[in-house]
């Protein structure tokens, strides 16, 4: 037996894991203080009323006889499938019910489509990135090179046409700087993707926070993406499925001749049993009308606490990026301090508990995030504290 040697390039602890470390660290030293996380981008609002009672009668369903399911489609059901190519039509992009994937999650989906590609492929990713892209390439041994996301930018590196890369990372909205590409930027990247037979990951797991018409919340609604794209989208963060664990994948038949679709396909028949048909029932009340007003109540919720947080920061003069059309607001550590000395400081002095930029990549260092997923009570003590402290 030999053991995949490439996890010993990867670190041991993962970003959130020392957070929690250091937390509950400071936790047990201080019981008498109370710690406000603004850290890690789980939601916090309840699920919406028109999902519990699709969850509820799924469940009844699987107990009569009648009505029980057992294995489902791999790929998911129509129902399900119909509802998100529904939504997509809605914004603007006509896709084949067969192009889309039901799954548990974006997160699982961007680590197992890299089972269609070679372990010779190079890998793009932009620094700051969310860890996954790179742990995943990491653990299967791929070579990955970085493009600088940085201020100059603004967050948003353009391609680099000396750069001869297969595999492209894109998040937009991003994690964790909360940039947003405009149709422009992202015309830039399909065009060299296309030119040079390479393929974009493309993360739109939070487009449901983009309310301008103007910036894309698909990748397809680029002329030519269809041909160089995969994009993978969740339920998390738009319906607060964190813990529900449903999200969708699209492989356009466009893509190498349709070889990746029929790829992926043959993958998830092979190695995936579907998501639960309680889970999937309870994300096609998701795209109803009721379903998308009670949400939208929700995202309303998060784009307010955002909103608290990014007039704290500019009231203290703290630079500060995303929050708009994102739930994270991306900050510079005031007074060059380093991203673990900030996290310490707010953790220390006001008890808010943020991520580390560092923890992203290089370009991180010296930024910090926050998220507006907390409740409204919270998110208002917690920039209360920040602006008391820095009076």
């Amino acid at each position: 037996m030999k053991v995949n040697t490439n996890y010993q390039n990867i670190s041991d602890s993962y970003l959130f894991s020392t957070i929690a470390k250091k937390v509950n660290e400071f936790a047990a030293k201080n019981p008498d203080k109370k710690i406000i996380r603004l850290g890690i981008g789980d939601v916090t609002l309840p699920l919406c009323k028109v999902v519990v009672n699709a969850l509820k009668s799924a469940s009844e369903e699987m107990g009569v006889k009648e009505t029980f399911r057992g294995y489902g489609p791999e790929q998911g059901y129509d129902f399900l499938r119909e509802k998100v190519q529904a939504y997509y039509k809605s914004h603007n992009v006509s896709l084949d019910i067969d192009e889309i994937f039901i799954s548990d999650g974006a997160k699982s989906d961007l680590g197992n489509i890299l089972d269609l590609f070679a372990v010779d492929n190079t890998v793009l990713v932009p620094d700051p990135v969310y860890p996954v892209y790179v742990d995943t390439n990491t653990m299967a041994g791929r070579k990955i090179v970085y493009i600088d996301a940085n201020a100059s930018n603004n967050f948003l590196p353009l391609p680099d046409e000396s750069m001869k890369v297969d595999i492209i990372y894109l998040c937009s909205p991003n994690n964790p700087t909360g940039a947003v590409y405009n149709k422009e930027q992202l015309k830039k990247w399909v065009d060299y993707a296309n030119k040079n037979k390479a393929v974009i990951l493309f993360d739109a797991a939070y487009e449901c926070f983009i309310t301008d018409e103007n910036l894309p919340r698909s990748i397809y609604e680029i002329e030519g993406a269809k041909t160089c794209a995969i994009e993978f989208c969740s339920l998390s963060k738009m319906a607060g499925f964190t813990g529900t664990r449903c999200g969708y994948t699209v492989v356009p038949k466009a893509l190498e001749n349709g070889l990746l679709n029929k790829m992926w396909l043959r993958r998830q028949t092979t190695k995936f049993n579907g998501v639960p048909y309680i889970v999937q029932k309870g994300a096609e009340a998701v795209f109803t009308s009721e379903g998308q007003t009670e949400i939208q109540e929700n995202l309303n919720y998060y784009k307010e606490n955002a909103k608290i947080i990014s007039q704290t920061l500019e009231k203290h003069n703290i630079w500060h990026i995303g929050g708009k059309h994102s739930p994270y607001i991306w900050l510079k550590c005031p007074n060059n301090m380093s991203s673990w000395e900030f996290f310490d400081y707010l953790l220390s002095n006001v008890q808010i508990v943020g991520t580390p930029g560092s923890g992203f990549g290089k370009n991180g260092e010296g930024y910090f995030r926050l998220t507006s997923f907390g409740s409204r009570e919270n998110t208002i003590e917690a920039m209360k504290r920040l602006d008391d402290f820095l009076k």
